[in-house]
């Protein structure tokens, strides 16, 4: 068996980019961790259930990254970066060209994309691809990613509605994913998915 953990970043810092010429991607490639932040995943992922992690993957984005660094730290592992587990990419130049609707209708239309944007299904072809790279039998192996990314993911398996993520027809959790969650998904030898839950963090 092979035991997956896939974790939400903890909190990160709002920030204003008033001048500043990077486009939206790298912005929000950029955001780091909150003081708030570096304290909560200090204390989150020093979960039990994040003990004796055999490979640690982080996506390239900091608030990822800064999350990591404390399963690195407890585990005495390296980060691994891997741009697959990523947040959903925009595909535009600024926050204020995302219109009001794309929430709602990227979660209900598996295919609507704004710009050079990525659908939920590119999301969820991208992590599972992602996934399925980092595998490896009988491994206990920690993702630190992101919430839209990680629901997407999700939908793989599970039926997504506006409040409650269902698994085998029963509630393992709700649509609210907040800092620092984690999923656990076990798999078998031949990389087929056999159980998800969510880890109680305390």
């Amino acid at each position: 068996m092979t035991t997956v953990y896939l974790i939400r970043h903890s909190k990160s810092e709002k920030i204003n980019n008033i001048v500043n010429s990077d486009n939206l991607q790298i912005q929000n490639e950029k955001q780091f961790l909150s003081i708030e932040g570096e304290e909560l995943a200090k204390e989150k992922m020093n979960n039990d259930e994040l003990k004796n992690i055999d490979a640690l993957y982080s996506s390239n984005y900091l608030r990822a990254l800064g999350t990591a660094k404390y399963i690195a730290r407890n585990n005495n592992i390296t980060i691994n970066i891997h741009e697959g587990f990523g947040e959903r990419k925009f595909g535009i130049s600024s926050w204020n060209e995302i219109p009001e609707d794309f929430y709602d209708r990227q979660a209900s239309e598996e295919n609507y994309k704004i710009g050079n944007g990525e659908s939920q299904v590119d999301v969820r072809e991208r992590m599972y691809k992602s996934l399925m790279e980092v595998l490896e039998d009988d491994k206990k192996i920690a993702i630190v990613t992101h919430s839209t990314a990680m629901l997407f993911l999700l939908m793989k398996w599970c039926n997504i509605t506006k409040d409650n993520v269902f698994y085998n027809d029963k509630i393992i959790a709700t649509t609210k994913v907040d800092n620092c969650d984690i999923f656990e998904l076990t798999f078998n030898d031949e990389k087929e998915l056999i159980n998800i839950k969510k880890v109680i963090n305390v």
